[in-house]
């Protein structure tokens, strides 16, 4: 049953499974908390080892570190060495002028806050979520630097830094004696933009780890969505991050992708899943969960056929490379 595998995150001491799971969706206080449960025990059951958190996950905000450090409390305490707990700062988080972006003052007192949330005297990882336009990069690593020197976090990491930003960031970490153990972007055959900027090679020349987010497009890149949009999906719920005009908008490559899988003997999903992993340069992809045996369907993507060559070169067809934009500008 347990098909994960572990990988090295860059030339770190550290080795993360294939799949992670994050809580991005799914573990706020809106969500069945039992189920919740369900699925963090599922994940450690089947080797997940590492979690991923952000401060504002939920909704609402706060409330997914909320559940999931009871969780941890209540389930994990004795095996919180066999863990990688992250979480990341930076997003709306909280009201007033120090509540977002990258000053000393949001992220270590952000952090603060996760840890109170988390039940935890120590995160493995503490990201900078996002690039901040206003703030040097001084302050925001230097903010990094202190997390780690107080003991608070064992690592950090950079989230959607452009390639320029993430050069300079990562320099003047290693001037203050910190390494950047990871880098944490969107990547999916809809969205290439960590690839075709070249973000990945350079990683790689860095041996910085990279554990990549949204593999399936938000959940495009799954069987609900080839034919129609179903009214309980993301996509068919009102003020999600996944609309039915993104839907729409790939309808005609997600049908093609389909198509590719099905004659494959495989899904959409595991073939998407698979096709993130394929890149020497990702050490893990990051997938939600709203149930166990949506859970349990991702990880089996690992006993998937691999992915040949020629099949590359299709998805290459139907999704061309492209500089798709970066969330974050």
């Amino acid at each position: 049953m347990n098909q994960v595998t572990y990988k090295r995150c860059g030339d770190s001491g550290i080795l993360l499974p294939s799949i992670s799971l994050g809580f991005w969706h799914n573990f706020g206080h809106v969500d069945d908390f039992q189920e919740a449960r369900r699925i963090m025990r599922r994940a450690f059951d089947r080797g997940i080892t590492h979690f991923d958190l952000a401060n504002n996950y939920g909704p609402p905000a706060g409330s997914a570190e909320e559940n999931v450090g009871r969780i941890l409390a209540e389930d994990f305490a004795c095996h919180r060495d066999e863990l990688i707990i992250t979480t990341k700062a930076g997003h709306d988080m909280w009201q007033g002028p120090y509540g977002e972006w990258g000053s000393r003052k949001h992220l270590l007192a952000s952090l603060d806050q996760s840890l109170r949330r988390l039940r935890l005297p120590y995160v493995d990882i503490f990201y900078s979520h996002r690039p901040d336009p206003h703030t040097r990069l001084e302050e925001t690593m230097s903010a990094l630097a202190t997390a780690v020197n107080s003991g608070k976090a064992l690592y950090v990491g950079l989230s959607k830094y452009p390639l320029k930003k993430l050069k300079k960031a990562v320099r003047i970490l290693k001037q203050m004696g910190i390494r950047c153990l990871i880098y944490q972007p969107p990547y999916s055959i809809l969205n290439r933009w960590p690839e075709t900027q070249g973000i990945l090679d350079y990683l790689l020349e860095e041996n910085i780890g990279c554990v990549v987010f949204s593999p399936l497009a938000q959940g495009m890149l799954t069987p609900k969505y080839i034919d129609n949009i179903p009214a309980d999906s993301r996509a068919g719920r009102p003020g999600g991050f996944l609309t039915g005009a993104d839907i729409i908008a790939n309808q005609e490559k997600i049908r093609a992708l389909g198509d590719l899988a099905a004659a494959q003997g495989m899904s959409i999903n595991h073939m998407a899943i698979n096709w993130t992993l394929r890149h020497p340069a990702v050490t893990s992809a990051i997938i939600g969960a709203r149930t166990v045996a949506q859970l349990d369907d991702s990880l089996d993507a690992l006993q998937a056929p691999e992915l040949t060559d020629a099949m590359l070169a299709a998805i290459d067809g139907i999704a061309p490379p492209s500089a798709t934009k970066n969330p974050e500008g």
